[in-house]
């Protein structure tokens, strides 16, 4: 069996993490993980620290450090390491998987998309959105929202969570037939990972998006 993390931060464009991303692969390896996935917040959340007044090819070049430390260190050490984003609108995120950095320099309209283009567009491309934790309950989250028609899975357990907002989004996804993931939503050294495990190793991003979209089988990585 083959484990993946699927939801982590680093320094680099999330300004709400504080580790690197080649501690974050180092950290991971040491933990057993076949490979992760690296979704930094994009420009609608967390990435005060890239200034908004940049070019967009320079902030999309800024963005992807963390990931690109992350697989340089992964590369060296045998870990596959993955590219994604967590977009944020109205307060809920939302995890997008499949498209890349290349795809991000030539593609500056998605940073106004609504919420019912970028599922269009990057399910267009070949990608996927997840819901990440819907049923988050914080003080800067002013209302939970739900768009079962607009994600292709929902993020039924996350190690930040607590348990009965997990349960909540595990009912959530049952309800509605979607398809369910993990992840351990990690920012900072020390904090426990999460994901799934499946049964064969993946050779891309696809394989995720194949396995989720197809209800194919995997295990929850609960922590």
């Amino acid at each position: 069996m083959y484990l993946y993390e699927t939801h982590m931060h680093t320094k680099y464009g999330s300004s709400c993490a504080s580790i690197s991303g080649s501690e974050q692969a180092v950290s991971y390896k040491k933990a057993g993980y076949t490979g992760i996935i690296i979704t930094e917040h994009f420009f609608r959340g967390s990435t005060s620290l890239i200034p908004h007044h940049l070019s967009w090819e320079e902030r999309i070049l800024l963005y992807c450090r963390g990931y690109e430390e992350a697989k340089k260190t992964g590369d060296k050490i045998g870990l596959q390491v993955f590219f994604g984003w967590e977009e944020t609108f109205d307060s809920q995120d939302f995890l997008v998987y499949g498209l890349d950095k290349e795809w991000l320099l030539n593609h500056p309209e998605m940073e106004h998309w609504t919420l019912e283009q970028q599922f269009l567009e990057v399910n267009k491309y070949g990608g996927m959105v997840i819901h990440a934790h819907p049923f988050r309950d914080r003080p800067y989250i002013d209302k939970i929202r739900l768009y079962p028609r607009l994600v292709n899975g929902v993020e039924t357990y996350n190690a930040s969570n607590s348990e009965q907002e997990n349960q909540n989004a595990y009912i959530y996804a049952k309800k509605y037939n979607l398809p369910m993931t993990a992840g351990g939503d990690t920012h900072h050294p020390g904090m426990t990972g999460s994901g799934i495990r499946v049964e064969k190793k993946f050779d891309s991003i696809k394989d995720y998006i194949r396995t989720i979209k197809n209800h194919e089988y995997m295990e929850l990585i609960y922590h």
